[in-house]
């Protein structure tokens, strides 16, 4: 360390710690970004410390004074870190004491440690950026209202195991893409309700003994309260790694929409085309439009996963209370948040852009004997048992099969040869506009069903921006 740097501890340390371990401890390559509400938690500590009588109202003015000066220059890139900073913390008090002076800026430690600095800053930290990725979610979930819109009443194949299986509007299929995501913004929501609980207070492990009040700083930072136990609140990265599962369960969800949109943009299905601007070529054969963005959007979703499960594997055999290890808990989230602002985005473009090709959605969607399963339940209306019914039904399956043929094609005396139960009636139930209008309950792909649908979905997403557009604190 150079004579003009700062270190937060090493009075009872006779010498420098060596090159290897200064390197390994450092930190501010990636918790730099921390520094908005490290010095929004130095403010609100400031003022503790001023209302348990530690400083007196000229000094609080002028330590906000300095506080916001650090805060105009680190925004501007004034104040940057130094390479003998070892994290933000060292940084930000470095310069606060080039701008208070070392009398009044060093009386700013007292009362806290790193340990509970940093278990509140990430916990706010993630609370802003949870908001931030929600309405990025919502744009996605935006992105694909619009194109449910477009859709109207046009029909596809429903697949399970990726087979054809019952016709769907293209609406009703493209938005169970879309509540996925309304439920990880949901879980966002309700994650909040615990990282509202501030650290802050808790010291190294044990609490303060100098009067500070652990509420009065929460209330501060726009907590809703402050930690019941400070072993656990300086000690617990549960609530990191909640954040961390629930950004994993929303990428997990884009996957799979980007992997159908893979699937849909081949010749063989050929149910979208997808916009220039959100496509790339091959470097060899002139004629390749690739699907970069969804493809890309199922690569990337990988490693967000794998943050969270990096973050849970560093948390599993940790004793109490605080261990460095927990340093390691933010670049896996930090990675986390940095690949979504990019992919968010792209993926949002993609769908909102891409031509859905509703004829060839519509010639397919009866292929398959797709309408099978109406058959089955039209002869249960009619008395038929089910286990009957579905053998029935089957039976006029292997026929078409034999004959290469549609359901749709079998002749009246076809369907009575199979079953006299199956009489001419039967062919209400074979066409695909009758096979989705069937679908009649809640949830279903009625129409009607569907149009009660999307205005649910656009009444949650738009409860969901409120709340993502809500000021966690002022920092």
């Amino acid at each position: 360390m150079t004579k003009d740097s700062v270190a937060l501890w090493g009075g009872r340390f006779s010498g420098e710690p060596a090159d290897a371990l200064a390197e390994l401890s450092r930190s501010t390559h990636f918790d730099w970004r921390l520094a908005s509400v490290d010095i929004a938690g130095s403010k609100a500590h400031a003022r503790a410390l001023a209302k348990a009588g530690l400083l007196r109202d000229d000094e609080l003015s002028a330590m906000i004074d300095a506080l916001e000066v650090l805060k105009c220059d680190v925004t501007s890139g004034v104040f940057v870190p130094s390479p003998d900073d070892e994290d933000v913390h060292t940084a930000l008090e470095r310069g606060l004491l080039e701008r208070a002076g070392s009398q009044l800026g060093g009386k700013l430690r007292a009362g806290r440690s790193r340990n509970d600095q940093i278990a509140m800053e990430i916990l706010l930290y993630l609370r802003i950026e949870a908001r931030r990725i929600a309405s990025l979610l919502l744009d996605v979930v935006q992105a694909i209202l619009y194109q449910a819109k477009q859709a109207g009443y046009a029909i596809m194949p429903g697949r399970t195991h990726l087979q054809h299986a019952q016709p769907v509007l293209v609406a009703h299929h493209l938005m169970a893409h879309a509540w996925p995501l309304v439920r990880s913004i949901e879980r966002l929501q309700d994650w909040d309700k615990r990282a509202g609980i501030s650290p802050y207070g808790s010291g190294a492990l044990a609490g303060n003994t100098l009067g500070l009040e652990p509420q009065f700083v929460a209330k501060e930072l726009g907590f809703v309260d402050s930690a019941n136990n400070s072993i656990d609140a300086t000690a617990s990265r549960d609530v990191v790694a909640e954040f961390a599962c629930v950004i994993g369960i929303a990428a997990t969800s884009l996957s799979r929409l980007c992997e159908e949109i893979v699937v849909w943009n081949t010749k063989e299905f050929d149910y979208v085309t997808l916009d220039d601007a959100y496509s790339t070529g091959s470097s060899i054969m002139p004629q390749k439009k690739n699907p970069d963005v969804a493809e890309l959007g199922r690569g990337k979703t990988g490693r967000v996963v794998g943050a969270a499960v990096s973050i849970l594997m560093m948390l599993k055999g940790l004793p109490l209370a605080y261990n460095r290890d927990l340093q390691e808990d933010k670049e896996p989230i930090f990675d986390q948040i940095d690949t979504l602002d990019v992919l968010l985005p792209a993926i949002a473009g993609m769908v909102t852009t891409m031509v859905v090709h509703y004829e060839r959605m519509q010639e397919l969607a009866p292929q398959g004997f797709s309408l099978a399963t109406d058959i089955a339940e039209w002869l249960v209306k009619h008395g038929t048992p089910f286990r009957e019914a579905h053998e029935i039904a089957g039976a006029c399956v292997r026929v078409c099969e034999q004959r290469g043929c549609e359901l749709s094609e079998l002749s009246d005396n076809d369907f009575s040869a199979i079953d006299a139960r199956l009489t001419s009636s039967v062919r209400e139930v074979l066409t695909i506009e009758g096979s989705v209008r069937a679908r009649d309950g809640k949830g279903g792909t009625a129409p009607h069903q569907v149009d009660n649908q999307r205005r649910l979905l656009e009444q949650q997403s738009s409860l969901l921006r409120k709340w993502a557009t809500q000021e966690v604190a002022v920092l």
